[in-house]
Formats: C-alpha cells, structure tokens, sequence
C-alpha cells in the first residue's frame, strides 16, 4: 500500500480526500493538520492524525510518505488582509518546510495552489496577501523541481462546495453560510458589486481530479474547476431569500480563467452541478 500524507487532512478539503482514499483501501492515509480551520469533527475512520503545523513537518512525520496532498496552507482572501502574520507562517514558512521534506524523502507532491493567480486577466496574482503567498508558492515548487528534480504536481481549485464546508465565523465559505443563513431566516449578504463571477465545483469531483492527479499528473496548471461560472448575486438568488448588499472589499476579484486542459486530458470531468446542490439543500432544510 502506497503510504499518503495529506496536510490539512482535517479541513473540509482534506476531510474529503482522506475519506475517499480510506474507502480505496490502496492507500495508508495519514494526516497533519494544525486545527486552525480543521476540526476533529471531521476525523474519518481509517486515518492516522498528527497534531502540528507545516513548519514542523520534518519532526512530526517519521517515515518517508510516497504522496504528500500539501492543501494545509491558509485559505481566505480577503481575510488575509487582518491575518498577515498567519499567511506568512502557513503558507511561505510551511511551504518551504514541506518542499525540504519532499526533497530529503523523494516523495511525490501535489501542491494546491489558487485559481486567484488566474483572476481579472492576471492582477489577482497580487491582489491579496493570500493571493501572493500562493502564486509565489507555485514558483517555488517548479523552482524546486528545477533545482533538486523534486516530483510534483500542482492544481488550481475554484470555490470547492460541498460537504464539511465551514458554515460558521470569520472562514466560512459561501454556499455553507448562505445555507446557514436560510436555515436561520437572515439575510444573505453579498458583497458588493454582486457580479463578480465564480465557478463553483462541487468536493466530490474535486478529490475525483486530486486522486487522478496524484497518480498521473505532472507539472503545472491541472485546474479543477467547472466550467458554468455564476456571479454571486445569481448564487444568493437561487437560494432564494431576502438579499442585503454590502460594501466592496479590497481583494475581491470579478473574474478567474478555469485552466482545466491538464485535468480533462487525464479523464476527468467535473459531473456536479452547483443548482442542484442548492436544490438538495432546500429539501434538507439546508444542512449540509
């Protein structure tokens, strides 16, 4: 069995990943995750857990995995204009700290980079702390490929839905909150100008093309996204409640290619589609 460490094997993504390679039964699965968005909640049967962050991996994982799902890194864009300190140490201290690992044992990486690199025809790349972390990581894990031949993939995710999304607080993701707010009868807040658009993909086709990847892919830009884009205000009109605009915020981009030639040329297609869900959450009285 090929041994996996997924870093933020506890968070929403990573939850999902990990329960999809337990039930292939190829795969020993490990997780390192620190719990600053991941929650024991979302531990699954069949997964060991290590409490720690990225910057300490080299201490915390004593055996040589033969994949690493690096998506441990901090994940919010326009939070990442109050949680700098937290950017900086998560995403460019941690990455750093896994690309070492991955060079001493030789173990495959897929590095989940950010579709923001993409967005408003190539400005988004700097638009935000988080943004830049990111897109600079992506430069460091091809630089390292070309300085020290490290095996690695990395893919793109576009605003992933789906099950264990955070519904609560400062990280909550869009389709949970909306959900969370039909169930308590509040209004759904858009941020203003509501047109920004987005390609919503669902988890499941999301860990399809991650686990198609980390077998087959290589290199660069293996995009998982689909490809209907809806604007915001179109998403919080399909859920149906009162609707309240609020301010524009910096960081906030209108627009992002969906790069996902790479992923279909390895046989996927994204197979979920995001009315659907919204429809299923109504007959559900919105839990997720």
């Amino acid at each position: 069995m090929k041994k996996v460490l997924v870093i933020g094997g506890a968070g929403f993504v990573g939850s999902n990943l990990c329960e999809r390679l337990v039930s292939l039964k190829e795969y020993e699965v490990y997780s390192l995750d620190n719990y600053f968005t991941g929650s024991e909640q979302n531990h699954v049967p069949g997964v060991t857990y290590i409490r720690g962050n990225s910057a300490q991996i080299s201490e915390l994982i004593t055996f040589n995995p033969d994949i690493i799902f690096h998506l441990g890194e901090y994940s919010r864009v326009e939070q990442s204009f109050d949680d700098l300190e937290k950017v900086f140490e998560f995403n460019t201290i941690g990455t750093f700290a896994v690309l070492n690992f991955v060079r001493k044992t030789g173990a495959k990486l897929l590095y989940a980079g950010s579709s923001t690199k993409f967005g408003d025809q190539g400005a988004g790349a700097n638009a935000s702390p988080y943004a830049w972390s990111k897109s600079s990581n992506t430069q460091l894990v091809k630089n390292f490929a070309q300085w020290y031949g490290i095996n690695y993939a990395i893919t793109y995710f576009y605003n992933v839905y789906g099950k264990r999304e955070i519904r609560h607080g400062k990280y909550a993701t869009l389709i949970a909150l909306f959900a969370e707010k039909m169930k308590n009868h509040e209004l759904l807040t858009v941020v203003s100008p509501g047109s920004q658009q987005r390609n919503f993909t669902h988890i499941d086709d999301t860990v399809d093309a991650l686990i198609l990847i980390a077998e087959k892919g290589q290199g660069d830009e293996y995009g998982i996204g689909n490809p209907q884009a809806y604007t915001v205000l179109e998403i919080a009109q399909m859920f149906g409640g009162e609707i309240q605009m609020l301010p524009a915020r910096q960081g906030n981009r209108m627009i992002a290619e969906v790069k996902s030639e790479k992923t279909r040329s390895l046989g996927w297609e994204p197979k979920r589609n995001i009315k659907d869900y919204i429809e299923y959450l109504k007959k559900h009285n919105w839990l997720t």
